[in-house]
């Protein structure tokens, strides 16, 4: 999880061949979900490219971008009070989120986003080996706190 956020990712996710069990497929696709740091899209393609090799042809099927913005402002600053509210050694750090974002699109308009989801966990749950597993929560006290920050940063931001 954190490896995602520090460095370009590329993942096979739909492999297709084929038609038939006993027939050599005469062609193969496969769809690679590449995502990228700010600045470095160029570099990811240049990369799979190179992996794929010379013989192998690579279409962009969905172009996106890598979001960044600077982490300060009346948004950030209503974050922290919110959070210190429920917990004084609590502070919100700017963070790379390997994931989608509705902020990519709502940038396009000039506006200004940040994921916030305050939520506390004790220190003995892997919480990021149970991201997107089948297994995936959070302890209900977690959630009552971030509903707590959450509603104090809605009240006053």
């Amino acid at each position: 999880m954190m490896g995602a956020t520090i460095s370009n990712t590329s993942n096979p996710t739909m492999l297709n061949a084929g038609y038939k069990a006993n027939v050599i497929p005469q062609t193969a696709t496969a769809v690679v979900d590449g995502r990228f740091l700010p600045g470095f899209e160029d570099e990811l393609l240049e990369t799979i490219s190179k992996l794929a090799g010379p013989d192998i042809e690579i279409e962009v099927l969905v172009r996106d971008k890598a979001l960044e913005v600077d982490f300060e402002g009346p948004l950030v600053e209503a974050m922290s009070a919110a959070l210190a509210k429920y917990d004084s050694e609590g502070i919100p750090v700017p963070y790379l989120m390997s994931g989608g974002t509705d902020n990519k699109a709502l940038s396009d308009l000039g506006i200004i986003g940040y994921g916030f989801s305050p939520v506390r966990l004790p220190p003995e749950l892997d919480f990021f080996a149970l991201f997107h597993g089948v297994d995936e929560r959070i302890p209900i006290d977690g959630l009552r706190f971030g509903v707590k920050v959450l509603n104090e940063f809605l009240q006053n931001c």
